[in-house]
């Protein structure tokens, strides 16, 4: 009996792999980047110091991304960071003569969302030398960001950033979670507006601004200006209280 398929989140099946990197700020900083996205395995293959993660330069790029660091595994080779993976997509800058196909971002987010049967691992070079070729080998696509070909040159963690960004889009799409942060009150409904607006034309003929006997266009205007906002009701109140203060104002 075949088992179902279970539909494994990309969080959960995409790791980071940063190979010999040289300074413990990048490192820091990719962990930053892969927090602010969902993901969390990060694997070190042969990093310059032993201890990068624990140096403070990578704890302060970190920024609050501690735990990703702390949970980092460093290895010593690229088949001990890729084993239990069965994609692999290297992501540089330089195309090479052989290199395995080239994808852009967007395209690899979209097959590694779509497919859950992957668990697959970003490869990133060297800061100074890149991903060495048999390295790339080794990888079944070559990612290369789009950018100004007259200056190309992206940070290790900017590189990290665009990648995990584009994959979260892929899996989760790009509208921004519902917050408590601003304003959300309730819609007001039309006889609500419709009372703001006698109100508010009867103010603003208390102060001369509008002619009663040749109003023109004003109201209409104004309505379509409002229309644009979606008034809330406590904006419609508001509205009226300035109103209701100009006719006491005036005598009216």
């Amino acid at each position: 009996m075949k088992l179902p398929q279970i539909d494994t989140p990309v969080f959960n099946r995409l790791r980071f792999v940063l190979v010999e990197t040289s300074r413990p700020g990048n490192i820091g900083a990719v962990a930053r980047a892969m927090k602010t996205m969902g993901f969390s395995e990060l694997v070190l293959v042969n990093p310059r110091f032993a201890d990068a993660t624990m140096q403070e330069e990578a704890i302060a790029f970190a920024s609050g991304a501690q735990d990703i660091l702390s949970g980092a595994r460093i290895v010593g080779s690229i088949g001990e960071a890729l084993a239990g993976c069965n994609f692999a997509a290297a992501v540089t800058a330089r195309l090479r003569e052989f290199s395995p196909p080239v994808m852009a971002p967007r395209a690899l987010a979209a097959q590694l969302a779509a497919e859950s049967g992957l668990t697959a691992a970003l490869l990133f070079g060297n800061e100074r030398f890149g991903l060495p070729n048999e390295a790339v080998e080794k990888c079944n696509v070559l990612i290369n960001i789009p950018a100004n070909p007259d200056y190309s040159s992206l940070n290790l963690a900017q590189a990290a950033q665009v990648l995990a960004y584009e994959c979260r889009v892929a899996a989760v799409g790009d509208q921004p979670p519902a917050t408590d942060i601003g304003f959300q009150g309730e819609a007001a409904g039309i006889a609500q507006i419709d009372g703001m607006f006698a109100h508010l034309e009867r103010a603003l003929v208390a102060i001369d601004f509008l002619d009663a006997d040749n109003p023109k266009k004003l109201m209409p205007r104004l309505k379509r200006l409002f229309a644009r906002t979606q008034l809330e009701v406590e904006e419609v109140n508001i509205l009226r209280g300035i109103a209701k203060q100009i006719l006491a104002k005036t005598g009216r």
